[in-house]
């Protein structure tokens, strides 16, 4: 007996293609306003400024560079402390929140608004500040903190010193990010299993870190993974407050060589390249550790 096999009609094979008809557009808007930026950058940072020949001279400069060195060590500094600091905060704080106490929805929203600020009035804000008579040392004047000839020059500091103001800075406008992630995650997990912890005689250190943590894992991810790549861009705020070089990290020296030496547009070109390159190593050995690659089990 000849088995008989169905053949698929038009319907059914337009049932199948509806997926990817729904993604083309996001793909067709990434390769447009992403690959091709980065194509063309990566393709003209191997070229002279004149584009008449191809050359390594762009990153050779880059490497010799005394600044290059010093800007991977700021940044790096940057991300291990700042990405600690607001982590530890922004958990606290969804924490808190969640127990949806009287005035949480107030505490929330206070708390949201840095995150609504861009890094410009962040940047401007916190400069006049910071200034010898800005309104820091007039709130401290006025609360009996200091005195009229004690003023403090905040931005006098070494560069260390001036690193870990700009991470507190960052900070109170980036912990709100984190926090509603984390909020957003803590929400949705399921009530029943923490509280089964507590029957089973977890304390509520032991419920956290044993229950509470590990199936808040995805949203800790997205948190500290959105994070991180953002604390390598960092620069805008650097460079309001102190200037360009003064504490000098890997985006500003992209904008340094494409603004302030008009002649050096190729070789802005290659950092933005070892810039997206440092992101994305960043990026995947996060993911790996995390375990993020790895297969759910069944």
């Amino acid at each position: 007996m000849i088995p008989i096999t169905k053949t698929k009609t038009g319907p059914d094979k337009l049932k199948k293609l509806i997926p990817y008809i729904l993604v083309l557009p996001t793909i067709i808007y990434y390769c447009i306003f992403w690959l091709n930026p980065v194509v063309t950058s990566f393709f003209y940072s191997f070229r002279d400024e004149n584009n008449l020949s191809w050359t390594l001279k762009n990153y050779i400069e880059i490497f010799n560079d005394p600044f290059f060195r010093e800007a991977i060590f700021n940044t790096a500094i940057f991300v291990i402390v700042s990405v600690t600091l607001e982590f530890a905060i922004a958990m606290l704080l969804a924490l808190i929140i969640n127990k949806k106490f009287r005035g949480a929805s107030v505490l929330l929203s206070i708390c949201l608004i840095p995150m609504a600020l861009p890094a410009v009035a962040v940047g401007a804000m916190w400069s006049s500040g910071f200034a010898t008579y800005g309104w820091m040392n007039s709130l401290l004047y006025n609360l009996g903190i200091i005195s009229e000839n004690g003023k403090l020059l905040f931005l006098a500091g070494g560069d260390l010193e001036s690193l870990f103001l700009i991470i507190l800075i960052d900070a109170w406008q980036v912990i709100p990010f984190m926090m509603i992630i984390l909020l957003a995650g803590l929400q949705g997990l399921s009530k029943e299993c923490i509280e089964a912890g507590y029957v089973f005689g977890g304390t509520k250190m032991t419920v956290l870190r044993k229950i509470t943590m590990p199936m808040l894992k995805s949203s800790i991810q997205t948190a500290l993974i959105l994070r991180i790549i953002s604390a390598i861009q960092v620069w805008l705020i650097i460079v309001l407050i102190f200037g360009y070089r003064r504490i000098p990290v890997l985006l500003e020296e992209v904008v340094f060589y494409k603004e302030e030496l008009l002649n050096k547009y190729h070789v802005a070109l290659a950092y933005s390249v070892i810039v997206a390159l440092v992101v994305s190593f960043v990026s995947i050995i996060y993911l790996k550790v995390s375990g993020a690659f790895k297969k759910e089990e069944a």
